[in-house]
């Protein structure tokens, strides 16, 4: 299908069609209850009460969207759909200006309905990388713009945007904004994500010299701080799967969203890894991967005067 074709799905133009299509992937076995759990529920009738049910244990009244990050949304449940199919159907992602023109929504509604996207997007459930006869690689960038007069960011290199990754160079990546005020290390992130019968990948930086003590074996690759230039070593230790995760991130950053401030870095870095976890060498096609975002906006909620 193509993607104008895929755009003009029924879930994306109707309404009642989209909130099937909720429904119908939120409670793929039956309607329960969020408020309480019962699978004893009814569906209510009329005008206004279109598409709520009432729990016939607790008494209470609730829709596809309630405890959800559409909840309280005045934003029709379509352009819901669309908007999250248009974030996942290509690794650039799609701006807060251009789903309010797509979406005849107000920017402001556009900028805030794309970060609640970005929220379900987030893994709550990760699990460790790698594990026996794997690799995985780690690298770490600055991100940000070091002009005095970018919000977000102080000036000079060192007060940009410290980002580390983790990457599977056939699978997952995992991406996290650091909290240096708060002690956090790339050796921590390492500990804390990757299976200790994984090979540790990385360059020469001494952040990992005694993490990588704690893995079945620790490679590096010299890039060049000292002229060598090498970049995939005699053995295959390399790190040119983050290194070109960072470079798409980097890219599409520039282009599609311009900037960032760096309260809200790690959710942009969320959507980006989830992209990467569900891309097509993986099995995903761009209705897969919008699905699963789908399936990730119960239990969680975002409201605008706290979007970060």
């Amino acid at each position: 299908m193509s993607k104008t074709a895929a755009i003009t799905a029924p879930q994306f133009t109707n309404e009642i069609a989209a909130m099937a299509y909720l429904e119908g992937s939120r409670w793929p076995d039956g309607v329960n209850c969020p408020h309480c759990g019962s699978v004893t529920v009814t569906r209510m009738g009329g005008k206004t009460q279109a598409g709520y049910f009432l729990c016939n244990d607790c008494r209470d009244k609730f829709t596809a969207r309630t405890g959800t990050v559409m909840e309280r949304s005045h934003i029709p449940v379509h352009k819901w759909l669309l908007a999250i199919h248009l974030l996942n159907s290509g690794k650039n992602g799609v701006s807060a200006h251009e789903l309010h023109r797509q979406l005849g929504i107000t920017y402001k509604s556009a900028w805030f309905l794309s970060h609640r996207i970005r929220e379900a997007m987030k893994d709550t459930t990760p699990t460790t990388m790698g594990g026996e006869g794997q690799s995985v690689q780690a690298d770490e960038t600055w991100y940000g713009n070091s002009s005095k007069r970018a919000k977000g960011y102080r000036k000079g290199h060192s007060h940009k945007a410290y980002v580390v990754a983790l990457v599977e160079p056939q699978g997952r990546a995992r991406l996290v904004h650091m909290n240096r005020s708060g002690g956090q290390t790339p050796a921590d992130v390492v500990e804390r994500n990757i299976d200790p019968r994984a090979e540790l990948h990385t360059d020469e930086s001494a952040a990992y010299t005694e993490v990588g003590k704690k893995f079945k074996a620790h490679k590096t690759v010299r890039h060049g701080s000292k002229g060598e230039g090498i970049f995939v070593g005699p053995d295959g230790t390399t790190t040119n799967a983050a290194e070109n995760f960072f470079g798409n991130f980097k890219r599409s950053m520039k282009g599609t969203y311009r900037f960032c401030g760096e309260q809200h870095l790690q959710r942009y870095l969320n959507e980006f890894e989830f992209r990467h976890n569900h891309r097509t060498k993986l099995g995903f096609n761009d209705g897969d991967r919008a699905a699963a975002a789908l399936k990730g906006i119960e239990g969680k909620r975002l409201t605008y005067r706290i979007p970060h």
